[in-house]
């Protein structure tokens, strides 16, 4: 048998991982954030958010809009994303119970990874729960 099995621990949802539950992967959801009109904003990113549209689970959850127009090559967006991901994986378990959206709004020259990952990481930290 080749492919690696599933164990359990695969499964679970401890505070390091990424899955699904903690994504925006709907058109609505997307919309629904939109809609709602609240952002921050740093020198290149938007944070729209809004309320959890889905209340049976509790914590944040991200979507992330990287547009071609700002960065062409797909390895620079795909730079972004995973940035992004790490960033919102390590602070989620402190963030409100809110949907995010994370929006590239302006190219950022030049691409580096240190600056791009501190200004996401002082964006998230402003929805931050006080409670916690």
């Amino acid at each position: 048998m080749s492919g690696r099995s599933r164990s359990s621990a695969d499964h679970s949802t401890s505070a390091t991982a990424f899955p699904k539950l903690y994504r925006l992967l709907k058109t609505d959801e997307y919309s629904s954030v939109f809609s709602f009109r609240k952002a921050l904003k740093s020198k290149h990113f938007l944070l729209h958010y809004g309320p959890r549209s889905v209340a049976e689970t509790s914590g944040a959850r991200l979507g992330l809009v990287v547009a071609k127009r700002f960065l062409r090559r797909s390895v620079d967006r795909n730079l972004v994303k995973r940035l992004a991901r790490e960033r919102f994986r390590l602070m989620r378990s402190r963030l409100r119970a809110s949907d995010m959206v994370l929006r590239l709004a302006a190219m950022p020259r030049p691409l580096e990874r240190q600056p791009l990952s501190l200004e996401i990481q002082r964006l998230l930290s402003k929805m931050i729960s006080p409670e916690r």
